[in-house]
């Protein structure tokens, strides 16, 4: 995926003169995008469509003030982020602890070699039989971490476009992408897909 570039000064003044051929051609290039997304960050299809709504009508209502600096799929992701927070804190569905950390230790030994080097997670993505384990396994992921794997790793974003979506720091970027992956890995070794 190509970096993203700031929106056109052109489409910008379209867009917030409500112009209807513009409206459909934002909804049509990133609603795809951003229902896919949604279904990535573990909801379930109709909540997934009912979000991507939300985010059209945050779009609609807020679009005075996108000053058209970053990419409108950048704030559209942006608004998918926000949307997605405030339906976990009203379902109250936060993970508190974090006991990947004692896991992850295991893992190494006394000089920080792997103990039992991780399955190659490109490899198991491939497989069409592990599309099921591997949405199991995501399923356990901490919110956040899940948000960030799903950018990178489904939707190919690039980390600047990420930490922004995100409001996040390169480095907590990458300890989120860190763990989601370890955690990926650990759930798949455990449901018996070790590397051969």
């Amino acid at each position: 995926m190509t970096p993203a570039a700031p929106i056109s000064s052109d489409l910008l003044l379209r867009l917030r003169q409500r112009d209807p051929e513009a409206l459909a051609e934002a909804v049509r290039d990133h609603a795809r995008m951003l229902f896919r997304a949604a279904r990535g960050l573990g909801f379930a299809e109709p909540e997934a469509e009912d979000l991507v709504q939300e985010v059209f009508t945050t779009f609609l209502d807020r679009l005075d003030t996108f000053e058209g600096r970053s990419h409108l799929r950048t704030w559209l992701f942006g608004i998918l982020h926000r949307k997605a927070m405030e339906r976990r804190r009203a379902s109250a569905i936060e993970e508190r602890t974090d006991p990947i950390d004692q896991v992850f230790e295991s893992r190494f030994d006394a000089r920080g070699h792997w103990s039992n080097p991780p399955a190659d997670l490109e490899r198991l993505f491939l497989s069409k039989e592990l599309g099921e384990l591997i949405r199991g396994c995501m399923d356990g992921l901490p919110v956040n971490q899940r948000e960030a794997f799903v950018l990178r790793e489904v939707e190919g974003f690039q980390t600047e476009e990420i930490c922004k979506i995100l409001n996040v720091s390169v480095t907590n970027f990458g300890v989120l992408l860190h763990r989601a992956r370890a955690r990926l890995r650990e759930c798949l070794e455990a449901k018996g897909w070790a590397r051969s």
